[in-house]
């Protein structure tokens, strides 16, 4: 007889395990389920009783030392085929310098992290471009083929989706065209980078909790609002791409070939950074000028007007700081030829700003246009807000 095919039970489930050909020519190992009395009949009612049986999945990821049974539960997280081996990477370390540019280290650290620590928290790295051949998809495909089928492609409409069974036990959920311009999606995104646990949901199955460890890869050509980004927000890591000065057809099967080479690298490499945050680096570390031209653009515009106005009085008032209740802006912004209402001007200072009024009704000095692009001052009482240049300048 040939060698019988392999089936497995979890549960009160059973499952065939077949190898899916893909279209590059390899295979992809997949549960499929099984019918009890089809095995019967193709095995005889004996065969059942001397199938593998397991109380349920579990989810844990590793990469060192990776076990596919933990416990009487049946590992989900995929087993990655590399083995390390001391050697050079040159391509790898070449499109890292690319990618990360004078953050190499930072880089070097996060992909260490995912390694070695594949449940740690890490921030979502979001990488921008207008410009082509820039190798944004290069990268998304190496990291692809480090860690196989503990990545998944999502789509924009994958993360608005309630079905989230096929990537809710992911290492990394990879965007290559990210547009996620919405609020909601926004937020969304945001919490799923620092949920410990995740609702998972497929069609015709109860809602199960698990635990929650994948990290986003973000590529984007919208360098202005790929995402909306608020200021202060210290859950992303954007870094500008810039085109490539080569185009090799065959880098992506040589950067394949060097990847035990480089794991061999990160299991004895010394992390650069120290943990500072629950997304391992210090914010400040990840700052760079495409986060805060993402963050500039996401501002409404009516704020825009704000804060344009307010610089422009204390430039030519020669004042660090400017005192004003919204019923004294509101004339200003119509002068400048603004169309506003207090509720709009409200929500900018108290929300955005995060401005508090004065306890009491307080004397401060009101500015209002005199004609001529020149200002004039007057007392005034009230409950003012006052806002400096330095906080405007940061905004």
């Amino acid at each position: 007889m040939e060698k019988k095919e392999e089936f497995i039970r979890v549960g009160t489930t059973l499952y065939k395990i077949v190898d899916q050909p893909r279209i590059d020519g390899g295979y992809v190992r997949k549960r499929i389920a099984w019918n009890s009395e089809t095995l019967r009949q193709d095995y005889g009612k004996d065969y059942i009783a001397g199938i593998p049986k397991y109380d349920g999945f579990c989810t844990v990821p590793d990469h060192v030392g990776y076990k596919p049974v933990v416990g009487k539960f049946l590992n989900l997280y995929e087993p990655i085929s590399h083995r390390p081996q001391e050697g050079d990477f040159p391509c790898i370390r070449s499109l890292v310098e690319h990618i990360f540019g004078e953050q190499y280290g930072l880089g070097m650290d996060y992909l260490q992290l995912l390694y070695l620590y594949p449940i740690q928290k890490l921030p979502i790295l979001l990488l921008v471009s207008e410009e082509r051949n820039t190798g944004k998809s290069t990268f998304l495909n190496f990291l692809k083929a480090i860690f196989q089928n503990n990545v998944t492609f999502n789509t924009n409409e994958d993360f608005r989706s309630q079905f989230n069974s096929d990537w809710a036990g992911k290492l990394l959920i990879m965007v290559d065209e990210v547009l996620l311009n919405r609020r909601e999606d926004s937020e969304r995104l945001k919490n799923l980078s620092t949920t410990l646990s995740y609702k998972v949901e497929a069609k015709g199955k109860d809602r199960d909790e698990i635990g929650f460890f994948a990290k986003f890869v973000l590529c984007s050509n919208n360098e202005h609002l790929p995402v909306i980004i608020d200021a202060g927000e210290t859950r992303y890591w954007v870094r500008k791409i810039v085109p490539l000065k080569s185009d090799d057809t065959d880098f992506l099967q040589k950067l394949k070939a060097e990847i035990p080479a480089f794991l061999h690298f990160l299991q004895h490499r010394q992390l650069s950074t120290g943990k500072e945050s629950r997304m391992w680096f210090n914010p400040k570390l990840l700052e760079a000028e495409a986060l805060r031209k993402i963050i500039r653009s996401n501002r409404n515009r009516l704020e825009i007007e704000m804060a344009e106005l307010l610089l422009d009085i204390m430039a030519k008032m020669n004042v660090e700081s400017v005192s004003f209740c919204l019923n004294d802006i509101i004339p200003l912004l119509v002068c400048s030829q603004v169309k506003v209402e207090k509720s709009q001007v409200r929500k900018v200072v108290q929300e955005c700003w995060k401005l508090t009024p004065a306890p009491n009704g307080l004397t401060y000095t009101a500015y209002q246009y005199g004609g001529n692009d020149r200002y004039q001052t007057r007392r005034s009482v009230g409950r003012y807000y006052t806002v400096t240049k330095g906080l405007l300048e940061k905004l």
